[in-house]
């Protein structure tokens, strides 16, 4: 023991020694997985492959020598195809393959990338990604909200008019909302109106789906007519012309303008049919006012002209400064300060709401991997503003010949590899070329918010033309960027709080449709359940399991047309409901930025119908059409109208999507505020449950259903979105003030419950 010091300083002793620990932890962590893990195992969940338990060529390459090893023998021949025992004149090519699966639907082009790594369903025509594989519920919503989640929304159907600018002011005059705001504001092209298309002066009925409206923004410094070219790509269903002999002047101050329509692909037809009839409607006019001009207006189908990702989250800017390089030939100052300001962007909540950003672009492969921006966070740097303007907003992807060459990439991977192959240090960019394709593209500004919620979510929405999906694909979701479906996009919809198209649109013929599909598929799981394991919806009394029976909320005869597989017999009597057999009162949704104003200044008149008459005649007049018909009747106009409303629970308790909501009396509302009152931090079991109730409540006493709900995770408590009718909403308001709240409270109850819970109710518009 001679010679060893009576202290050793464990600190400076463990930083002398820490290779060898290091190695020995090492050492015992490579044993023993060897030992219970084969090499596959290890990897992470997302870098994992079905065949790379027997086929080395799917493990990463600095582990292939080790999975080589663990193959066995006999199974260590690398697997190939079996020759096909056609002949050479009967073989299939891939491509024909591939082509003959599309009989039915359409393939995006980056289905094959989606069909590896999600699960797939037909719907609408093309085959979509419905959900990831791996769990990813939570994950993607953290991504949305602190991150960045992809879609590709590129089977958004497109159509483009082309005409005269205030002849395509006035069709959309006749078939858009009146109430949206920013018609003339987005005119210059600088940014997006989102609103919602009716068919033509049909207004407030015949609501047909919300959509996307963007000008083709002006060239700089040049007022007069663009030059009349053929309606851009894809083919025409119907073309409006007339012989154009408009004189010099008149044409500068009508301006040929160009506008591209974007909205779901399952009412395509019935946006192309609407918009049709409207420019029809608008040129007859004109013909009749101005006998010796003759005008034209070209609505061109676009589906399949142009791809669009939708990047959300608050990194989506950074990732798209980091994957795409701007060209250098750009001479516009505006976005020679938009550019590097990308980078400091923490979130693009900050920018105006639609704005439009016109761009060229590097082939992203040359710069592939990829870095995110990082985000600089040095409060000294002056921050920089970037207004809507139409100079911005200039871009070459409107061009219809421009889209046509690009149509496909100049190089295929291989060749962009062989390049690669020769750079001295590995991993450095490309040197771009001058023959290499420099592509167009948009971004938009892209924000899910209700007008009194914090709970938005912002990003980009990214439009470049057809053929570079997989080269932007891979680029965008390099670093770290989680890809979505179609539950991840209903999902964002939800906690922003907004609706989602369809399923929360009712009085729309697409929102049928769709709870007629969704009522077969959970009446026929719910046939193969045993009659121990199912909701029996007659004890539980629920009237109308399978989807909403709107006509009975809303007091009106039952259609006869309604599958009756799709209702149980044991519905609830006619006489609970005061059935009103008008033929003039139809179902209809009021939506729009302007509802609040509008029931409020209703419910200034005696009669709650003449004011709600009132101000959609108002509406109808400020857009350029006739005033409803005499037919319509105050009450029978009040009678069939819906609002859509979101539901707060007031304690526990989330709503599932088709739950009933019903009406409280006075006495029941004064009784749940005053048990409200004294709930406190650690409140009881008993205390809380005061405010449950296990009775059913009649059928009378229905007045909506909720069309989607579930626990938000943004929220942290229950949510949920549904729609009542106007009439009882005005009754609500009433209710609420008479007790001193400023929220009607109402119950829920879902279709296979027992318990009714209280909420607050306000309106979704507001």
């Amino acid at each position: 023991m001679q010679g060893l010091p009576a202290s050793i300083d464990v600190e400076r002793f463990t930083e002398a020694r820490a290779y060898e620990i290091n190695a020995m932890q090492n050492a015992i962590k490579t044993a023993g997985e060897s030992v219970t893990h084969r090499v596959w195992q290890t990897l992470p969940r997302h870098l994992r492959r079905r065949a790379a338990s027997h086929d080395v060529r799917r493990v990463p390459l600095r582990l292939r020598d080790k999975a080589r090893a663990e193959m066995v023998p006999v199974t260590r021949h690398i697997l190939k195809r079996a020759r096909s025992k056609q002949g050479k004149t009967k073989q299939v090519s891939r491509t024909e393959s591939l082509l003959k699966r599309q009989r039915d639907k359409t393939w995006l082009e980056t289905h094959i990338w989606h069909a590896k790594r999600m699960k797939m369903e037909n719907m609408w025509g093309y085959r979509l990604a419905v959900t990831p594989t791996e769990k990813s519920f939570r994950p993607s919503h953290r991504a949305s909200m602190h991150g960045s989640i992809l879609h590709d929304s590129s089977y958004h159907s497109l159509i483009e008019l082309k005409g005269p600018e205030k002849i395509l002011q006035t069709v959309l005059d006749f078939c858009c909302d009146p109430q949206c705001i920013g018609m003339k504001r987005s005119m210059s092209g600088a940014r997006v109106l989102e609103t919602d298309l009716y068919k033509p002066r049909s207004y407030p009925f015949e609501l047909i789906a919300p959509v996307t409206i963007m000008w083709q923004p002006l060239p700089a410094g040049n007022t007069s007519a663009l030059t009349n070219a053929s309606p851009a790509g894809g083919s025409s269903k119907r073309r409006h012309k007339k012989k154009n002999n408009v004189p010099a002047n008149t044409a500068q101050q009508n301006p040929t303008r160009a506008i591209w329509v974007r909205s779901h692909p399952a009412v395509f037809d019935d946006i192309f049919a609407a918009l049709q009839g409207s420019a029809s409607l608008v040129l007859e006019a004109e013909k009749q006012r101005h006998k010796d001009v003759h005008t034209e207006v070209e609505i061109a189908d676009l589906r399949g002209s142009v791809n669009a990702f939708e990047i959300m989250g608050p990194k989506a800017s950074q990732v798209i400064k980091g994957a795409l390089s701007s060209v250098a030939d750009d001479d516009r100052q505006e976005f020679k300060k938009f550019w590097p300001s990308l980078t400091d962007l923490q979130t693009t909540a900050s920018l105006p709401r639609g704005i439009v950003i016109g761009m060229k672009v590097l082939d992203p492969r040359l710069k592939f991997p990829p870095k995110n921006a990082k985000l600089k966070t040095d409060s000294q740097r002056p921050a920089v503003m970037t207004f809507p303007a139409a100079i911005l907003a200039q871009s070459e992807i409107w061009d219809e010949q421009k889209r046509s060459v690009l149509k496909k990439p100049t190089y295929k991977k291989k060749d962009l590899d062989a390049r690669r192959s020769k750079n001295l240090v590995p991993g450095t960019p490309l040197t771009p070329l001058r023959q290499d394709d420099r592509i167009p593209l948009l971004l938009i500004q892209r924000s899910l918010e209700s007008p009194s919620s914090t709970h938005g979510i912002h990003g980009w929405t990214l439009i470049f033309p057809a053929g570079w999906g997989m080269p932007f694909l891979p680029s965008l979701i390099h670093t770290g960027t989680r890809v979505g479906g179609q539950r991840e996009r209903a999902s964002q919809a939800f906690e922003a709080g907004t609706a989602y198209f369809p399923r929360d649109f009712p009085c729309t013929e697409f929102y049928n449709r769709y709870w007629d599909e969704r009522a077969v598929k959970e009446k026929a799981k719910w046939d193969r359940t045993p009659p121990a394991k199912r909701a029996n919806y007659k004890k539980l009394g629920t009237r109308s399991p399978w989807r909403a029976d709107w006509e009975v909320v809303l007091g009106l005869p039952v259609m006869s047309s309604v599958d009756e597989n799709l209702v149980p017999a044991q519905r609830g009597p006619q006489d609970a409901m005061e059935v009103d057999t008008a033929p003039n009162v139809r179902p209809w949704l009021l939506h729009g930025p302007e509802v609040p104003a509008i029931l409020e200044k209703a419910t200034q008149m005696t009669g709650h119908g003449a004011g709600l008459l009132a101000e959609i005649n108002r509406l109808r007049t400020k857009r350029g059409m006739d005033v409803l018909d005499a037919s319509y009747r105050p009450e029978d106009l009040l009678k069939g109208a819906l609002v859509m409303v979101r539901l707060k629970m007031v304690s526990r308790g989330a709503p599932n999507d088709l739950a009933i909501i019903y009406r409280i009396d006075d006495a029941e509302a004064k009784k749940i505020i005053k048990e409200k009152g004294k709930m406190r931090e650690g409140a009881n079991a008993n205390e809380v449950r005061r405010l449950f109730h296990h009775a059913t409540p009649p059928y009378a006493s229905i007045i909506g259903y909720v069309t989607t709900g579930n626990m938000s995770l943004s929220r942290g408590e229950g949510f949920a979105i549904g729609a009542i009718p106007v009439s009882v909403q005005l009754e609500l308001q009433q209710q609420a003030r008479r007790n001193g709240e400023s929220r009607p409270l109402v119950k829920i109850r879902d279709r296979a419950g027992m318990v009714c819970r209280a909420a607050y109710l306000d309106l979704l518009d507001s």
